[in-house]
């Protein structure tokens, strides 16, 4: 068996989702995790923020444009009348459960509600699409099985006993399609993984159920050496280590959830990056096994901010640092990077949701300074610290202004801080040094 995870979009369009299906109709048993459709997401987001801010009347003109585009697409996709009937029936139950909420009292429970919502639609519709084209699909809803305990990790034996159960309910499937993304926590109530979070219930479920392969497809042919999005001529990488791939999904490569790996590497399972796209791609093949060493792919990370803690006084100061990390983790914000000198401390977080408070302590004991708009550059390889070429990288820097480097923290890895203004060129600079230059660094 494998598992198989279509992102949305993979299933945006009727189109897509015909290549979804031929894609997975190959005779072999798997499960398939789904996202929502593309756009569906961001405009249940919307929904719940305008409920939120009492815009009554800018919620129903989102919500409605959704449903017209959900009406539209089983007007084309379903065609035989039972199941359109039962397709239409359930998309028009959720649509007016959604519509029922514009005055109600906003809670993030209601949030949580909403957009799962997304992953619902995609399946059921995607389901009955398949029975329609005579395979043997099953809806299997990640609700009754997929739970996270009260550290919000995963609750294994919880999903392995409930999705081992429901499997073995009723008639085989050759087919199991399922909820990417959404959950339950430790009360039962409905939860998320977390934006990006269908990559991680794939390799949770692939974890359970030891299957051969967990397959994350896409619309691009795996891991870049570079970010397409700001970079010419970049190319995929055929193949990653699990700690190489952690690092570039952490560190900004959107194509992977930074979690993803987590389930199924102790286990060994592969994690197989394709394109729907371009089916017969070779994509990305992540696995434990080391293929060359030397920098094989950068990747930059955004919202980044700098805090410098500065204490004349902390060369002598016994219980200085954990002083300073008791502040972040009371406060539950996590640090990237961090570098120390006999004086001071700079380190970055991504989340700036308690930086007033942050600061306020630490002002107590120390000077602050903040600087927002980084970005992290992130360069990943197996054993980079130790190529002989590495060193020849910082000849780029004459060129950039830096504010902070990791190097030596990781085997596989070296972090830049730098202004986000200097982004695209920093990696346009490092892609034609690295990789385009007559000193390759692979």
């Amino acid at each position: 068996m494998v598992v198989l995870k279509f992102g949305g979009t993979s299933v945006g369009s009727i189109e897509n989702m015909i290549n979804v299906k031929n894609s997975i109709n190959d005779g072999q048993k798997k499960v398939v995790v789904l996202s929502a459709m593309s756009g569906t997401t961001n405009a249940l987001v919307q929904f719940s923020d305008y409920i939120k801010n009492r815009e009554v009347d800018k919620a129903l003109t989102v919500i409605d444009g959704l449903r017209n585009n959900y009406d539209a697409t089983i007007k084309s996709l379903i065609i035989k009348p039972k199941l359109h009937q039962n397709v239409s029936q359930y998309v028009q139950t959720v649509f007016n459960d959604l519509t029922g909420l514009v005055n109600a009292n906003y809670s993030h429970l209601m949030y949580n509600k909403i957009v799962a919502q997304g992953e619902l639609l995609s399946t059921y519709i995607f389901t009955h699409f398949l029975l329609q084209e005579g395979i043997n699909a099953k809806l299997l809803p990640a609700l009754d099985f997929m739970r996270i305990d009260k550290a919000f990790e995963p609750d294994n034996y919880y999903i392995q006993q409930n999705l081992n159960r429901i499997m073995a309910e009723g008639n085989q499937a050759d087919i199991y399609i399922t909820q990417g993304f959404i959950c339950r926590d430790a009360e039962g109530k409905i939860a998320n993984l977390q934006r990006g979070g269908s990559d991680y219930t794939a390799t949770i479920i692939g974890a359970v159920l030891k299957v051969e392969e967990v397959q994350i497809w896409t619309d691009i042919d795996g891991f870049h050496n570079n970010d397409p999005r700001f970079v010419d001529d970049t190319t995929a990488i055929s193949n990653l280590s699990f700690d190489e791939s952690a690092e570039l999904a952490y560190f900004g490569a959107k194509i992977l959830h930074p979690q993803t790996v987590m389930p199924v590497r102790a286990l060994d399972i592969p994690v197989r990056l394709k394109n729907t796209m371009s089916p017969k791609a070779h994509g990305t093949l992540i696995t434990n096994q080391v293929h060359g060493e030397g920098i094989k792919a950068i990747a930059a990370k955004d919202n980044i901010t700098a805090i410098k803690i500065k204490s004349a006084r902390m060369l002598l100061a016994h219980g200085f640092l954990k002083k300073v990390f008791e502040i972040f983790e009371r406060y539950e914000t996590s640090i990237d990077m961090i570098t120390t000198s006999e004086i001071a401390v700079s380190l970055t977080i991504d989340n700036t949701t308690h930086l007033n408070a942050i600061v306020e302590e630490l002002e107590r004991f120390a000077l602050v300074e903040v600087d927002a708009y980084m970005s992290i550059v992130c360069l990943v390889g197996n054993a980079i610290i130790y190529h002989p070429d590495t060193p020849n990288l910082f000849q780029i820097l004459q060129d950039v202004t830096v504010r902070m480097i990791s190097y030596g923290g990781s085997n596989n890895n070296i972090s830049l801080l730098i202004n986000t203004s200097d982004k695209h060129e920093t990696l346009k600079k490092l892609q034609r040094y690295v990789f385009k230059s007559n000193t390759v660094l692979v």
